[in-house]
């Protein structure tokens, strides 16, 4: 199988599909003369079998960079009446997730976090309040103004058509349960546009801006170019951090608008728990986008070497065995991708307090509040040696790296 194939599978083109440990096998046949072929990298276990939620787009669209599985076993057993771990969601739970990273998680910062997304969601409020019982996290309600959705315009209605099964509505169920995760104080604000395009997802942007959230999730995109960039003004707002997923393809072209200088590029990590002080180990997630843009200038905050433009990513956070709450995909189902990371994120912004104060590229200045991530890479289909010369754009290392940015959140500081 040709690497043309295997990349169109990997980014969900038409005519071929591998699942992820497919997409590793082959990728070990592609190494070239340059190099001896290499033993396949495993998929992490829960990262195996998944599937793209959202599929892919036309130019002028974007996409969201969700991954998913259902939790079969579990949620049979739930209906089945079943008690105990059968019927427990696999994965990391909040207070996994919490621990790990150090967050004040009683701080009430009294921040609003939207998420910028596509179609309506029709259960995305009854879905949400399940995933935070369930975790044992504070009730967040419509009547108390803690959970809103508006239409990419603000208002309440008309919404959007609906998005179920479209993966977008998956997207936006994972989006809004991460903010819970990272902030359980903080508002939300869903903003649905009518559809995927570049142009109305910006205006859900503005939307979200005008409605005064300081911090904006954003968990999709698509390869950057003259096109694209033609929105970036609606990713620039003074007064609010805004969060993008840097992608889910591994070290490639750089996506938009993780690739502008005015939002924060979320890169991927896998957590697992470790004996050692923290108690987690942390590498850099293996299929999560790093990218040299070829488009946007390098802002005078970051100053990597071997990129003349803007790197992605800028920090990162877990990517991988997430479990959400949808019954329109069955009930409990594993995620992973930066979709996770994004929001995730975002709500940390929210939780500290700052994003309406804080400069572009203040994690730069604030490393300390950051676990650096020395592990792991993001090459795909070939080995890093031929990829990146083993080189920090697609190589986890001490210090910067594009894969993992500065690396993540070790409590609040750097936020």
């Amino acid at each position: 199988m040709s690497i043309s194939v295997i990349r169109r599978a990997a980014l969900g083109l038409p005519g071929v599909t591998l699942t992820i440990p497919a997409l590793l096998a082959v990728s070990a046949a592609t190494a070239t003369a340059s190099g001896p072929a290499r033993p396949a990298k495993p998929a992490p276990s829960s990262t195996a079998q998944m599937r793209a939620a959202c599929a892919a787009v036309k130019p002028g669209y974007a996409r969201c960079f969700a991954l998913y599985r259902p939790q079969t076993s579990v949620n049979r057993a739930i209906a089945d009446g079943v008690l105990g771990k059968p019927s427990r969601p696999m994965g990391l739970t909040p207070k996994q997730i919490e621990a790990a990273y150090r967050l004040p998680i009683s701080r009430n910062s009294n921040q609003t976090v939207a998420v910028s997304i596509a179609f309506d969601t029709p259960h995305l409020y009854k879905y949400l309040t399940h995933y935070r019982s369930f975790f044992g996290l504070p009730r967040c309600t419509m009547r108390s103004g803690c959970f809103r959705k508006v239409n990419q315009s603000g208002k309440p209605l008309p919404l959007p058509p609906s998005g179920v099964g479209s993966g977008w509505d998956l997207e936006a169920t994972l989006d809004v349960s991460m903010i819970s995760v990272a902030c359980p104080h903080c508002k939300i604000i869903v903003v649905e546009a009518k559809d995927p395009s570049f142009s109305n997802l910006a205006h859900s942007e503005n939307a979200a801006a005008r409605l005064g959230a300081e911090v904006i999730s954003n968990s999709y995109g698509g390869r950057e170019n003259g096109e694209a960039l033609l929105f970036s003004k609606f990713y620039h707002h003074r007064g609010h951090t805004i969060v993008v997923s840097s992608g889910d393809f591994g070290f490639t072209a750089a996506e938009f608008p993780a690739a502008l200088t005015t939002v924060t590029a979320a890169g991927g990590t896998e957590l697992v728990r470790a004996h050692n002080k923290r108690g987690w180990s942390e590498t850099a997630w293996f299929a999560g986008s790093s990218g040299c843009s070829a488009y946007v200038s390098k802002p005078a905050w970051q100053h990597d070497g071997h990129c003349p433009g803007r790197t992605v990513a800028d920090v990162s956070a877990v990517a991988d065995n997430i479990p959400i709450f949808n019954k329109d995909y069955g009930g409990w189902v594993t995620v992973a991708g930066t979709s996770v990371s994004a929001p995730l994120l975002a709500g940390i912004y929210g939780l500290a307090g700052n994003a309406s104060k804080i400069p572009l590229g203040y994690a730069y200045s604030h490393r300390s509040g950051l676990f650096d991530i020395t592990r792991g890479n993001n090459s795909l289909f070939v080995p890093p040696k031929l990829a990146c010369g083993n080189d920090y754009l697609c190589v986890a290392r001490k210090g910067y790296d594009a894969p993992t940015g500065l690396g993540s959140p070790d409590g609040i500081g750097a936020f």
